[in-house]
């Protein structure tokens, strides 16, 4: 089988490999979409505080299941699936107050150990989240949402509280679209014209530049330390700031603002028990899915097109069909 590897910051090779066995416990699995997201930019770019190299890339997945033992999740050859690709331990401090999306020896795929940029992988029976009735390209699009989704849920977001999203990348439009779902009063803050273009779609007030109007709850999915730093002035008094973005350096705030709005500040990482929910969310029509993936590629264009993806016109989701 084949195989993508990003051998060191700025370099992937297309490699072949043996057919992976699986293990007690894990379903052999064939990708089918891979999303590209900001993780693997910033891990191209030698800029991912958790990465080691080489790795495949591949933590949005979606996969067909090729072989599997009988299993109590009643996961089948032939069931098309997502994948949470969150492998916690379950005996660590966070498992066992039930937060594994922060375990003290986390593996997420792609990240911490290979993920699925490959035609074969294998996955714990546990991971897999079938839908007889979604596409591939819908089902890529579950991990993603799962981020906006918790960071949601972290922010214990009240109908009607004022929202600003930060940021008009996938993560902060998924962000935005589970927001109203939960009854927030959402505005979305994004310098990008075609991003903004795209969030309109969604049916929020848009701003290209900050204006003076303070928010109950704001979230911060950019990348940038010099927003999320400024982010500290957006929030409301009494009010919660949610960093859902991860940087390598400090995150400097002015503590008596901290101190004399007496702000929340919450961080958000990765998800837990998202996906059944949001399956379902899709499957009835409550989510929208269709305009988000604006880009494909192959395989074999990663090497020569990966490096420009974030440039290339009008680009909100790529995704990489590897079969």
């Amino acid at each position: 089988m084949r195989q993508v590897v990003l051998k060191e910051p700025g370099r992937f090779a297309i490699e072949d490999a043996l057919e992976p066995v699986p293990q007690a416990g894990e379903a052999l699995v064939c990708a089918r979409r891979v999303g590209v997201c900001g993780t693997d930019y910033h891990a191209y770019e030698g800029k991912q505080p958790y990465f080691t190299y080489p790795r495949i890339l591949g933590h949005e997945l979606a996969v067909e299941v090729v072989e599997a033992p009988a299993n109590e999740f009643g996961i089948r050859a032939g069931d098309r699936c997502a994948v949470e690709p969150y492998l916690s331990c379950g005996a660590c401090h966070a498992c066992r107050i039930g937060k594994p999306n922060c375990c003290e020896r986390i593996q997420v795929l792609g990240v911490h150990t290979d993920g699925g940029m490959r035609e074969l992988f294998t996955a714990p029976l546990g991971r897999l989240h079938r839908s007889e009735s979604l596409t591939f390209d819908q089902l890529v699009l579950v991990e993603p949402f799962g981020i906006g989704a918790h960071a949601v849920r972290r922010s214990e977001l009240k109908p009607g509280e004022e929202v600003l999203v930060v940021g008009a990348g996938p993560i902060g439009l998924a962000i935005t679209q589970f927001a109203r779902a939960a009854g927030g009063r959402v505005r979305v803050l994004e310098i990008n014209p075609v991003r903004r273009s795209f969030a309109e779609r969604l049916g929020v007030e848009i701003l290209a530049e900050p204006d003076e109007e303070l928010s109950e709850v704001v979230f911060d999915a950019t990348g940038s330390v010099a927003a999320m730093e400024k982010s500290f002035e957006r929030v409301a008094h009494g009010g919660r700031l949610v960093f859902v973005s991860v940087v390598q350096s400090a995150v400097r705030f002015d503590d008596p603002l901290f101190n004399r709005r007496e702000m929340t500040l919450l961080s958000s990482r990765n998800s837990v028990g998202e996906f059944p929910p949001i399956l379902r969310m899709i499957e009835n029509g409550r989510i929208e899915t269709a305009p988000w993936i604006t880009h494909r590629l192959s395989m074999d264009d990663v090497p020569r097109r990966f490096p420009d993806l974030p440039r290339e016109k009008n680009c909100i989701k790529a995704v990489v069909e590897v079969v």
